[in-house]
């Protein structure tokens, strides 16, 4: 109870859900959420800088306060026609009830003097969950909710007039509470029980970024963002003896570069490429999850110097995949007691936990108010997504859906 009350005063809320690069937002603030996410290879704005690449905070002078939020609207649709006796169709399709959520952010960026500047923030970075409790009993009541966010603390260094470094802290929070009564599939069929309650969680990382300015012209930046090791503790009873199991789950470690040019005072255009190695981390490896590489391009006009028009495209390729799957081979997943056969990870994958949107169109726009305030805003559209496994025959499916609406509201402060 005592974390869960420092979690939600840090964080300011509760119940986070969503899904898009893999479980990662495609950005934090509005001005990167606009331009399709990108803000490694250029900066889009000081508090994107903290968690993106914290080399930029050294192209901003001053003091810069941001604070806003996100309205996340994932529609999620699952069909499934298994149960413990085998086929049974027609399937059952049903709309997960988890269809609404505010992830908030928070973020300092200080120039303490002309090499050095300092920047800290909040932010909800990944998450993902469904709710198909009082749905078709194929479904399994199954509910499941994923946070995670990170506290970042940030140091940049510049080294001349173009070169900048720079390296953050990662404190992270996990929070994973999963809830479902299932059997597997015949031939072998075994009862397990997802619902020890909510495992809180922390972890630990680090960022290293470098950026180049070339003249205000062109820029250049690339980042590193280690793994983070998390352990959900007492969440799954995966042989039915009433003994709930640990689960390991590490965030992936990330690479990613990009670029940028600034050809006119009130046009930039930009694009970043990141590589995030889900198949390596624990947890998501036993899953089965595939490593993404994610493009992410976007833009600006300014017609006035107070307008800025942003539009912006993202695609990463869904980690998560379908095809036929083995119901009788046995995968091992850490701290679980019964194996699981690649038909039952794709169960969960698709039921509980479908991160499977690839792309993403955006568009937003700022509006400087005075010389000291200024709103951004942003609006993100996730096209469906579907992804179908089956059994070798085709007689068993399972299939999920997954498209998105967002909206993001950022206030500006620099002095």
């Amino acid at each position: 109870m005592k974390r869960a009350l420092i979690a939600t005063a840090v964080f300011g809320f509760s119940g986070l859900s969503f899904a898009t690069n893999g479980d990662n937002l495609i950005g934090v603030s509005p001005a990167s959420r606009g331009m399709g996410g990108i803000g490694v290879g250029m900066p889009v704005g000081p508090t994107d800088t903290i968690f993106r690449n914290p080399a930029w905070m050294s192209y901003y002078k001053g003091f810069n306060l941001s604070f806003g939020g996100i309205v996340f609207m994932p529609e999620v649709k699952a069909r499934t026609n298994v149960t413990p006796q085998g086929p049974q169709n027609p399937p059952a399709s049903a709309k997960s009830d988890a269809d609404l959520f505010v992830v908030p952010e928070v973020g300092i960026v200080n120039q303490i003097n002309n090499n050095i500047t300092f920047g800290v923030g909040a932010f909800g970075v990944s998450g993902m969950g469904v709710d198909y409790r009082n749905k078709d009993p194929r479904l399994a009541n199954m509910h499941t909710t994923l946070q995670f966010m990170r506290i970042i603390p940030a140091l940049s260094y510049r080294v001349n007039e173009a070169l900048s470094l720079a390296g953050a802290i990662h404190l992270a929070y996990g929070s994973l509470d999963m809830g479902a009564n299932l059997c597997s599939p015949p031939p072998n069929v075994t009862c397990w029980n997802a619902g020890g309650g909510q495992s809180q969680t922390y972890g630990l990382g680090f960022q290293l970024g470098v950026a180049y300015n070339m003249g205000d012209f062109a820029y250049l930046g690339a980042t590193y963002q280690s793994p983070v090791a998390m352990t959900y503790k007492r969440v799954f009873d995966s042989n039915g003896n009433g003994v709930f199991e640990n689960l390991k789950l590490t965030q992936p470690q990330e690479l990613a570069f990009g670029g940028g040019i600034k050809p006119t005072n009130n046009l930039k255009v930009g694009l970043d490429l990141r590589w995030i190695n889900w198949k390596n981390a624990r947890g998501y490896k036993q899953f089965q999850w595939k490593d993404q590489w994610v493009i992410a391009l976007g833009g600006e006009y300014k017609p006035t110097d107070k307008l800025a028009l942003r539009a912006g495209y993202n695609f990463g390729r869904s980690p998560i995949k379908g095809g036929p799957k083995n119901p009788m081979n046995a995968n091992s997943v850490p701290n679980f007691s019964a194996p699981f056969s690649d038909f039952h990870i794709a169960w969960f994958n698709l039921i509980g936990f479908p991160a499977i949107t690839e792309h993403h169109l955006t568009l937003g726009l700022g509006y400087e108010f005075t010389k000291n305030f200024s709103v951004d805003i942003a609006y993100k559209h996730a096209f469906n997504k579907k992804v179908r496994a089956t059994d070798p025959s085709g007689a068993m499916l399972i299939e999920a859906q997954n498209a998105q609406n967002a909206i993001s509201l950022g206030l500006n402060w620099k002095f």
